[in-house]
């Protein structure tokens, strides 16, 4: 194993055999395993026979943490960074750490493995590939309004996770913003209770699936699909949009030009027609 290196280990989102036979050799042969809950990883390592020895490295501990293991990684050590559950990194602590030892010259590896973003995506039927990662929204309900709000135009699935304390009001404040869209909901991944519902926020609002105050949730929103229109029918396309809710002409112009493949400054140029003859009636 090369010395001086942060490993950045994936482990089980709920499922211990979901750990790879690659993240059990590595967090057997490091110096040192830095974890957001020792209590929790130890759990884990006593699984796997593992007795590597443990340190903790939670989100309020980041900033001062990260320049002690820096310290250990430049004299020589090859230390392993693991979150509760999943990659490091990924709505969990390990970000600042990895950047630090990539400004010191330290190597930084991926030992890739579970995840709920990917899981949860992978069921979900998606017929194209791209899509938003949110990670978790803002829990106060005003400032997680303004996040939303600046995400009603996105033209790709959206991706959260979510408190199973606030996955309620998320569906509630984006029923409430963006009207009936698609949607699906994720909780205990990989685990013996692990459940999926994909229908509208409105229905999963009446689904019991949200009223389980355990586990975290992940959420997926699509975009709501335009209606069918002929290619030359861009008024028709515009005034639907329009009518959707208080989208500025801009974000309305922009996002038909990448939907249609056609120039902004046209879809503008008769949008300002349209909405002027609005104004005038």
């Amino acid at each position: 194993m090369p010395a001086a290196t942060l490993y950045l280990v994936a482990t089980p989102i709920g499922n211990l055999e979901d750990l790879t036979y690659r993240a059990t050799r590595i967090l057997a042969e490091v110096n040192l395993i830095a974890a957001e809950d020792t209590r929790h990883t130890r759990k884990l390592l006593n699984h796997y026979g593992i007795s590597t020895p443990l340190i903790s490295y939670y989100r309020e501990k980041e900033m001062s943490r990260a320049g002690e293991l820096l310290t250990r990684l430049l004299d020589g050590e090859s230390i392993a960074l693991v979150s509760d559950a999943g990659t490091p990194g990924i709505a969990d602590p390990g970000a600042v750490l990895a950047q630090k030892a990539r400004q010191a010259g330290i190597r930084v590896s991926p030992i890739p493995g579970a995840s709920a973003l990917t899981a949860a995506v992978s069921v979900a039927g998606m017929t194209r590939s791209e899509f938003l990662f949110l990670g978790f929204p803002p829990a106060k309900g005003g400032e997680r309004r303004k996040f939303l709000e600046s995400m009603t135009i996105c033209a790709w699935p959206l991706v959260m996770y979510e408190s199973p304390r606030r996955v309620r009001q998320l569906c509630s404040d984006m029923l409430n913003l963006w009207g009936d869209r698609p949607a699906m909901v994720a909780r205990e991944l990989s685990k013996t209770f692990e459940e999926t519902e994909k229908s509208t926020l409105g229905q999963l609002l009446a689904h019991p699936i949200i009223e389980i105050e355990r586990g975290e949730y992940v959420v997926i929103v699509w975009p709501m699909a335009a209606p069918e229109y002929e290619a030359d029918d861009l008024d028709t396309l515009l005034r639907w949009h329009r009518d959707q809710g208080e989208w500025s002409l801009k974000d309305v112009c922009r996002r038909l030009a990448a939907d249609l493949n056609r120039s902004r400054t046209e879809i503008y140029q008769r949008a300002l027609i349209i909405w002027q003859e609005e104004n005038a009636d």
